[in-house]
């Protein structure tokens, strides 16, 4: 199963874009994340709940980190720099936006809600690792 039929799976099950791409990613990537420690992302939905940056994509940045940095993002960051910047530039040529009020114009319905958003977050994340790790 691919990330993103994992992320899509948590989403229809009920859990916000952030939720469902940390989820998805801790059994993906074998982060060893715990279920309250994926509670943390709950408040990203939504672009935290103001339209902002979409929930999926901080997820995905939370999951690459957790995958990545072994003690600070200082240490490492010849290494998570580009790789964040390579993921959100995926996800923003996929979405056309980064900001959730700029995507669910065209990627929200009503049947489906953010399950597309999601979909594509997923993929970004899974292309940029699969290609640089």
């Amino acid at each position: 199963m691919t990330l993103s039929e994992l992320a899509v799976q948590e989403y229809t099950n009920g859990f916000n874009c952030s939720e469902s791409i940390i989820r998805a990613s801790n059994d993906y990537y074998d982060l060893n994340l715990h279920e309250e420690d994926m509670k943390m992302m709950a408040g990203f939905g939504s672009g935290m709940y103001t339209g902002l940056t979409c929930g999926a994509l901080s997820a995905s940045i939370a999951a690459l980190s957790k995958k990545i940095i072994e003690t600070k993002a200082h240490d490492q960051l010849d290494e998570i720099r580009p790789l964040s910047q390579k993921v959100v530039a995926s996800f923003n040529k996929k979405l056309g936006h980064i900001q959730c009020a700029q995507i669910k114009p065209k990627h929200y319905t009503k049947e489906h809600k953010c399950k597309e958003t999601v979909r594509l977050a997923a993929q970004s994340l899974e292309e940029v690792l699969s290609q640089e790790l």
